[in-house]
């Protein structure tokens, strides 16, 4: 027996990466029959849809990543929402791919596959529930999977990340069997070598780990995570307008550049010329920094004002999509270092970190000249060294420095969103975003109207937009 294909993202995304899914029916209203393997690739496909766009992109919003400044996206920068705003975004999350990831491991169970093909599917399970979970707060989990329960139950955040935990558990269990690699090209991001997805689940559980400032597991599961750029996990864009990065679809191809600029926040951090950062005093380039480069690779000029590079750089046409990646890893290890083993394991893990950058790291294209990470020394982070101008102790100036990269490092991505909120509370080092307005940034996306109007147990009161998660309490 077939399962139900849930996957109906072609309204979203032009068709985006519908060469990978050519015989698969996008009607939601007509859903037909499919084998695990087409399954699986909609999941996949659903999947870079929740981390690269526009999920990624209102949490970007939200984060001093970009500013909207037409239309819907003006009021997006604004904080001017209401839950009809989150619909689409709750279906990406929901259907196209957590849905689809469980639909697919119960149609390869019925046709006697299990191994690395279910270890994937569960991975992609926990990816998607981790994002509703670190947005959302308490979200549907177990019964969220099933399509005749009309009602899931909301499960409180704390217990979806111990729940994802536990699957990312078994996932690798199953990856380590070795048997039952799915069918070729089902898998698109690995064709299903078991290597490099054990290695994604570990720097996943790393990165729920420090989610839940779980310090110590976080690191300790970043030490078996990604281990280079090839085990990372990115998402696969090729030359055909339906197979483009979302980015570059957003701003390229539906000219959206008059609705939504880079942010002056961000632009700050990377511009190292003067006269074009809108706030010189923020640049993070120093004696042993050059970030011209960086910027290039993200941003270009125009009339309009800073935007995503659509030509050569971040959001080229073909340019994969950072959705876990060995950076990401690097990082966690550098953090979760500091706070859980001490300064020299952190300083450590920032200037590995920084070697990669200095070798080019993920900025494809950029110019070597224009790229400059030279490792640092503790004494840089004393009072009045290099990375310590403001007299700071040393464990809190190098957590600073690392945040910050952190902060640079997601540009585009959801983490940015979440590593503001995870360090919000602290008193002394945080990362230091501006709101759009007021005195606040939103703690949290609000749940969607059609979640509000269908299901019975949405949590009473529903939670504003500034009210932070249990997790960021």
């Amino acid at each position: 027996m077939k399962r139900l294909l849930l996957f109906t993202t072609i309204a979203v995304l032009l068709t985006a990466c519908g060469d990978l899914v050519d015989g698969i029916n996008q009607d939601p209203n007509n859903p037909t029959s499919a084998s695990y393997q087409n399954i699986l690739t909609g999941s996949e496909v659903g999947n870079i849809i929740l981390n690269t766009g526009e999920t990624a992109r209102r949490a970007g919003i939200f984060c001093g990543y970009y500013e909207g400044i037409d239309r819907q996206h003006q009021g997006f920068y604004n904080y001017t929402l209401t839950t009809s705003d989150f619909n689409s975004l709750w279906y990406d999350l929901y259907v196209d791919t957590y849905r689809n990831a469980v639909e697919a491991e119960s149609a390869a169970a019925e046709e006697g596959i299990t191994g690395i093909t279910k270890g994937i599917t569960q991975i992609l399970q926990a990816l998607s529930i981790g994002v509703g979970a670190s947005l959302y707060g308490d979200i549907p989990f177990k019964e969220a999977g099933q399509i005749e329960v009309e009602n899931p139950v909301y499960e409180d955040q704390v217990s979806v990340y111990a729940g994802i935990q536990s699957l990312l558990d078994e996932a690798i269990i199953n990856l380590q069997t070795g048997t039952d690699r799915p069918a070729g090209g089902a898998d698109i991001y690995f064709d299903g070598a078991a290597a490099p997805w054990i290695e994604v689940a570990y720097s996943l559980k790393a990165r729920l780990f420090l989610q839940t400032k779980n310090y110590a597991a976080a690191y300790a599961a970043a030490s078996n995570g990604i281990s280079s750029m090839a085990n990372a996990l990115y998402a696969p864009h090729g030359t055909g307008i339906e197979e483009s990065n979302l980015t570059y679809l957003f701003f390229a191809v539906e000219v959206r550049g008059s609705d939504v600029i880079t942010a002056d926040y961000i632009t700050s951090l990377l511009q190292a010329n003067p006269a074009a950062n809108p706030i010189p005093e923020n640049y993070r380039g120093n004696d042993k920094t050059d970030e011209t480069g960086r910027f290039n690779f993200y941003f270009s000029t125009n009339s309009l004002g800073v935007q995503p590079n659509t030509t050569d750089g971040f959001a080229a046409q073909t340019a994969n999509a950072p959705i876990i990646t060995y950076e990401e890893n690097l990082l966690i290890l550098a953090e979760a270092g500091l706070r859980s083993q001490g300064f020299d394991t952190g300083l450590g893990h920032l200037n590995d970190y920084r070697a990669f950058m200095n070798n080019g790291g993920y900025l494809v294209n950029a110019n070597p000249d224009q790229v400059r990470y030279d490792a640092y020394v503790s004494e840089d982070f004393n009072n009045g060294g290099l990375e310590n101008p403001a007299g700071l102790s040393p464990d809190d100036a190098l957590l600073k420095e690392i945040l910050e990269e952190r902060y640079v490092t997601f540009f585009g991505q959801i983490e940015g969103f979440n590593d503001v909120r995870r360090t919000a509370g602290e008193t002394t080092v945080k990362v230091q975003v501006p709101p759009n307005t007021g005195n606040e940034i939103p703690g949290r996306f609000l749940y969607p109207q059609t979640e509000i109007d269908r299901n019975a147990n949405v949590p009473n009161p529903i939670p504003g937009l500034f009210e932070a998660t249990d997790i960021n309490k």
